[in-house]
């Protein structure tokens, strides 16, 4: 308990852009997040109050953080299962428990409990040899998909094969993997959920993700011609997981789409790329949601606060992008409805380094702008313009040709 306010003390470990984003809701709670950064120039590290520099794979230096916690949660899932369990022993109480965070942490353990509870998702199988993948693909066809069933996120470690060699250079790291078939996708879709101890429930409209080489660039909500019933089903079979394996905090489930049916892909159980959209587009954002969540307190109003709201990833471009502050200049004066967010981190190339939020009734008019707002800041010029340029050079390219 923080004996200035009388309020509980959250502690989270990882100083991301997820830790930075739940410390700004935090503060209209009462609260300043207590962050367990790696650097002080990690994200949520320049901008909280109350911050420790250790590593998220030092018991000492979490036991240290988690004194005078009221609760631990996590801005990622890469903190050792085993020093979760360590701080559970010294009576920390956190959320999600190691438990539950299982099923985030080792894919293989979360395609068994999945199967356990009856949930949709592709054909998969642990693997340890190139035999074993060539006897999985002689079932299901070429290509699979090999993942690694720890640290994998943004596509890395996940690789789509086509041969017993191609599978041979993979397993012969000695990385522990699992093999999945193939999907033939539509899109893909993800359903958040938060649930509290006490065992309240609460779910936001299920969005579409859109995915470039492994990585999110944008999100739409609601997923637009997602059948209602399947919408549905998504968000109640997300609160299913949630429930049956004790997640505390807020949970995403992604799904592929493949235009009959909902497939599980992966889960999140801490804020998640797929609801960064609610911080401008629900009445509760999934960071005020994931605070009450782990605090025990009643769970927010999720319902949209516009018809539709597009969120787009900004990436570093290829000299770092947002460098300038000119950017954001021009990018406001064009888009003065875009909602710009940064997450303080240096530029490079492919690195998220925050996203922008439009809102309104017209969804080819809000993917545009929010389009728009992404393209100045990643490449520093009127995105209309440099579209008008190049077609004027193609003319004359024409031109010349001719």
């Amino acid at each position: 308990m923080d004996t200035r306010t009388g309020l509980p003390v959250v502690g989270m470990v990882g100083g991301g852009q997820l830790a930075r984003m739940t410390h700004q809701a935090a503060i209209a709670l009462g609260q300043s997040l207590r962050v367990l950064a790696a650097a002080p120039d990690d994200g949520a590290a320049l901008v909280a109050a109350d911050v420790q520099i250790g590593a998220h794979t030092d018991l000492d230096a979490l036991r240290r953080f988690a004194d005078g916690c009221d609760v631990v949660t996590f801005d990622h899932e890469h903190v050792p299962p085993a020093l979760i369990r360590a701080l559970e022993e010294d009576g920390v109480n956190v959320a999600p428990s190691a438990a539950a965070l299982r099923f985030a942490q080792d894919k293989a353990a979360m395609r068994e409990r999945l199967g356990q509870l009856g949930a949709p998702m592709p054909r998969w199988a642990p693997v340890s040899t190139t035999a074993d993948v060539e006897a999985f693909a002689a079932q299901t066809s070429w290509p699979v998909v090999l993942k690694a069933t720890t640290g994998g996120y943004d596509g890395r470690g996940v690789w789509v094969i086509g041969s017993v060699s191609e599978a041979a250079a993979i397993v012969d790291t000695g990385i522990s993997l699992i093999v999945e078939e193939r999907v033939t996708l539509r899109r893909e879709v993800a359903a958040m959920v938060a649930r509290s101890p006490f065992g309240q429930v609460a779910v936001y409209p299920v969005v579409e993700t859109v995915q470039r080489d492994g990585i999110c660039v944008e999100v739409i909500a609601p997923a637009p011609d997602l059948d209602p019933e399947l919408a549905v089903a998504a968000q109640e079979l997300a609160i299913r997981i949630a429930t049956e394996m004790g997640v505390v905090g807020v949970l995403a489930v992604e799904l592929f789409d493949d235009g009959k049916r909902l497939l599980v892909n992966e889960l999140a159980m801490r804020p998640h790329n797929s609801g960064h959209w609610t911080i401008d587009g629900a009445r509760t954002s999934q960071f005020e949601q994931h605070l009450r969540a782990v605090l025990d307190y009643p769970l927010g109003d999720t319902r949209s606060t516009a018809p539709w709201v597009v969120m787009v990833n900004l990436l570093g471009g290829p000299d770092g992008g947002m460098r300038l502050d000119e950017r954001i200049h021009h990018m406001m004066a064009a888009e003065p409805g875009v909602k710009l967010h940064l997450y303080g981190k240096q530029p490079r190339p492919g690195r998220k380094l925050g996203h922008v939020t439009a809102l309104g009734s017209d969804l080819d008019a809000v993917r545009a702008s929010a389009a728009r707002a992404a393209a100045w800041l990643h490449n520093g010029i009127d995105p209309d313009e440099a579209l008008a340029t190049g077609n004027e050079k193609d003319r004359e390219r024409d031109e010349v040709a001719v």
